[in-house]
């Protein structure tokens, strides 16, 4: 088969096309392939990627104009009313008569003005290669190879643009020549192609749409000339090439009722093969063991790979099965529609007529089904049909209504396969399609075939069964409704359908994370080839939780379908979240719905969240104004300069412009640079309150242990720990995670990724540090407590001794809990009940 067919086949068998062996197995590897009389070269799969999608050679029914011989009669005129022309695009697909090599016009283009206004002529040289020349205004190009005259079909355009007079010959999707220059020369402006000329195809314009010569007339055929007022991208050109109409600033589209024809010349409607793709693919050279390439579309042996985990889980369904549905499904259609042996299924196209009698017959099965539970070897059955169903190559001309039976056929098997029922028989082939996601991806596929039915009259089609459908308008949306995928995502062996998407959250016990919502799929289309758009959408909660993220299914399409994918929140965000539903904003288009979060304890009540910010918002007050007093105070009383007033002068002051910009960040939500501004700013004075605290303690240690440092040198690096710190990690913060910083909801970091990490990892940290040099403190104060008392106080009593030494313990706490900024501890707890939420406010007031 040629490479597409081949890692299709592979792929509708649960299998990829082979990979390229390890350096250290090629030889053992070709040997093996010799034994088994494989000679040559076999296809490999592309590791990087670069053919993302099958590119399939599509029939298309054309009129064929047909020039058997050079004369000075035939010729075919294009009724076409032609404006000027400041740039042009002609296109067409052209079979050269081999026969003769006298120069042949292809087309002309007459004015009053200049015959040879716009002309293209060719003729085959003494090497075998036909040379196009391009007339404009009379100028004329050089002749230069195109393609050869090998009797074959070929595809070429020709652009020519009044700017420079730049021109470029194409040739089978290749650019063959270009330059500039082709326009008059002098002073004045290059003036554009005149416009309500004529045009011919076949001849040689001598006089105004007429005296042509036998000598300058084309002979072979012709189909399918477009003809733009703009020139065409190289990437528009190869559209063209495979039969794609590029509507914009179309002059003429191929039509023949456009056309008059003489009556020598045939004009035939023909099933035109349209070019292939012009990549290249990369082949294995079993006699070498080297590796080359080779052109996608021809034809070579070819290996299909299986996973060993998958391949023996695929024999155990084969031996397993009872065949029962296979066979029903064969003796009703009196054909075989699903092989007995998935391994031994033969390479087969299916056309549209095939595939909606099959599923026709599966589909009545599955319904009127005894046993609606399907056994592994059933459900892999069905999934393969669907999977050749959707690969069907839908050709111009086809029935429209069979087309849309095919769509509502296609949904209702799906909607089948996805009952609740067959959550376990999911579950057992896990290891040969990761989970029900992967129907989501084939029913995808399966929505592009119906690009056809839509007109200018019906611009909608909407396809349901039960809880499974597809709408398209421009855009094409599937949905999955919650009672249909969601079940079976939630039973057993759907973990791996899932990233782990957990987080915790205030006054709730974590349980786990599951599909809240309908899953959705969409995507935008132009020109049938889906490009990308942002979109907003607003999904109903069937879980009543709280939310976590808008997600979207990554799809892992480069390895295979079957894999699977994981949920992501990439480029998604959530607008606004209730108790019912939740609206999301992406930055693209795919498969989407809502994670939530279930969890054992209620939701904290509205009440009680506006208590908790009331509280914030007076506790910051109070301790902005405590430590504006306080820094006033160092300032004016004129407290003795020393290491300890410094260090808490720093920490008065980053503390208090964290509190500061904490009370007002509310009010930033709406604008997202300020907001942006506001949580980096929050994020490197709590960072650098943090870190003075940390020099509260390392300040602390080096009175309590000796410490063989300079006064000067302490404070250097006090300072390096106190704000250098904080400014690195925040600029290696915004530097690594600058589009996932910020919350959606707050302006603060963002809880959903690993930027949190950049505040929590540090204080965590300093925390651990502080309570070591606490622990240390307090045993010294003890100790020094215990001797005072025996010096001082001899014979006091027992009980005096104790009240001595538990205050000389609860002093050094009660002072340095606060200032080692070890209240914030309390914030570890705040998830067990709403009371340490409290707690924790409170204290971090009154630090």
């Amino acid at each position: 088969l040629d490479w597409w067919h081949a890692d299709r086949y592979c792929e509708q068998g649960f299998a990829q096309l082979l990979f390229e062996p390890q350096e250290g197995e090629r030889a053992s590897f070709s040997k093996l392939l010799q034994s088994h009389h494989v000679r040559g070269s076999v296809w490999l799969n592309e590791r990087d990627g670069v053919l993302h999608k099958p590119k399939w050679r599509r029939y298309h029914i054309v009129p064929v104009l047909v020039f058997r011989d050079k004369t000075d009669t035939k010729y075919v005129k294009v009724l076409s009313d032609f404006p000027a022309l400041p740039s042009v695009t002609a296109c067409a697909h052209l079979q050269w008569d081999t026969r003769t090599q006298e120069i042949a016009t292809i087309f002309s283009y007459a004015v009053p003005a200049f015959i040879n206004e716009f002309q293209l002529r060719g003729f085959v040289d003494e090497e075998g290669f036909v040379r196009f020349a391009l007339i404009v205004h009379g100028h004329h190009s050089p002749y230069l190879p195109v393609f050869r005259a090998d009797g074959q079909w070929h595809h070429f355009c020709v652009t020519w643009q009044r700017e420079n007079g730049t021109w470029a010959i194409y040739a089978d999707g290749k650019k063959r020549a270009s330059a500039s220059g082709l326009c008059a020369v002098g002073p004045s402006t290059p003036q554009a192609i005149y416009g309500q000329g004529t045009f011919i195809i076949g001849q040689d314009q001598d006089s105004l749409g007429g005296t042509f010569r036998e000598k300058e007339s084309f002979s072979g055929n012709i189909t399918d000339l477009h003809i733009w007022q703009k020139v065409l991208s190289g990437e528009q050109i190869e559209k063209v090439r495979s039969c794609w109409v590029v509507e914009q600033d179309l002059v003429f589209g191929w039509s023949s009722n456009a056309l008059e024809v003489e009556s020598t010349v045939q004009e035939v409607t023909a099933q035109f093969l349209c070019p292939g793709p012009v990549e290249e693919c990369r082949v294995f050279e079993v006699s070498s063991s080297g590796f080359s390439y080779a052109s996608c579309l021809q034809s070579l042996p070819f290996i299909c790979r299986y996973r060993k985990d998958a391949y023996w889980q695929l024999k155990k369904a084969q031996l397993e099965s009872s065949h029962s549905l296979a066979s029903h499904v064969n003796t009703l259609a009196e054909r075989t529609v699903i092989p007995e042996n998935i391994f031994t299924s033969d390479v087969q196209d299916m056309n549209l007529s095939v595939a909606l009698g099959a599923l026709d017959v599966l589909a009545t099965v599955l319904r009127e089904a005894e046993t609606p539970v399907l056994e592994s070897s059933d459900l892999l059955a069905v999934l393969q049909l669907l999977k050749q169903v959707s690969d069907v190559e839908v050709q111009e001309g086809e029935e429209l209504e069979m087309l849309e039976q095919l769509g509502q056929y296609y949904i209702e098997v799906t909607e089948l396969i996805l009952e609740e029922q067959n959550i376990e028989t999911w579950s057992a082939v896990s290891q040969v399609v990761s989970g029900p996601m992967a129907v989501v991806e084939l029913c995808d596929r399966m929505v592009s075939h119906l690009a056809p039915l839509l007109t200018a009259d019906r611009t909608k089609i909407t396809i349901q069964s039960g809880n499974v459908g597809l709408r398209r308008v421009m855009v094409k949306n599937m949905w999955f409704g919650y009672g249909s995928l969601q079940r079976c995502l939630s039973g057993a062996g759907s973990s791996a359908v899932f990233q782990d998407v957990a987080a915790s959250d205030g006054g709730q016990k974590y349980l786990s994370t599951t599909v809240g919502t309908a899953l959705i799929s969409s995507a935008l289309l132009s020109d049938y080839q889906e490009i990308s758009t942002s979109v907003r959408y607003r999904l109903q909660h069937r879980v009543q939780w709280m939310v976590i993220s808008c997600v979207i299914s990554v799809f892992l399409l480069h390895v295979s379908p079957d894999a699977g994918g994981m949920w992501s929140t990439a480029g998604c965000s959530v607008v606004t979240s209730l108790l019912d539903s939740t609206v999301c904003f992406c930055n693209h288009t795919t498969n989407f719905a809502v994670l939530l979060q279930v969890y054992e304890m209620q939701q904290r009540t509205t009440k009680e969240e506006l208590t908790l910010q009331t509280l914030t918002f007076i506790g910051c007050g109070v301790s902005f104004c405590a430590l504006i007093v306080t820094f006033i105070l160092f300032l004016a009383v004129g407290v003795p300069k020393s290491e300890r007033t410094t260090v808490h002068k720093n920490l008065i002051f980053a503390l208090g412009a964290a509190e500061a910009l904490l009370m007002f960040s509310e009010l930033a939500k709406t604008n997202q640079v300020v907001c942006f501004t506001v949580t980096a700013f929050l994020h490197l004075f709590f960072m650098a309150a943090f870190s003075w605290m940390l020099v509260e303690g390392l300040l602390l240690w080096s009175k309590v242990v000796a410490v063989n440092m300079s006064e000067d040198r302490r404070m250097k690096f006090y300072y390096v720990t106190g704000w250098g710190l904080p400014v690195v990690i925040v600029a290696v913060t915004l530097a690594t995670s600058f589009n996932k910083y910020v919350a959606d909801n707050h302006c603060w970091l963002n809880v959903q990724t690993n930027v949190i990490w950049a505040f929590v990892g540090p204080v965590l940290f300093i925390l651990a540090v502080n309570t070591f040099v606490l622990f240390r403190v307090v045993m010294v104060t003890v100790s020094s407590a215990r001797r005072r008392s025996k010096m001082l106080t001899p014979n006091s009593s027992l009980e005096k001794q104790i009240g001595i030494q538990i205050w000389a313990t609860a002093k050094p706490v009660l002072v340095l809990l606060p200032v080692l900024g070890l209240t914030w501890m309390c914030g570890v707890l705040v998830h067990l009940s709403i009371v340490w939420a409290y707690v924790f406010i409170v204290l971090n007031s009154l630090q």
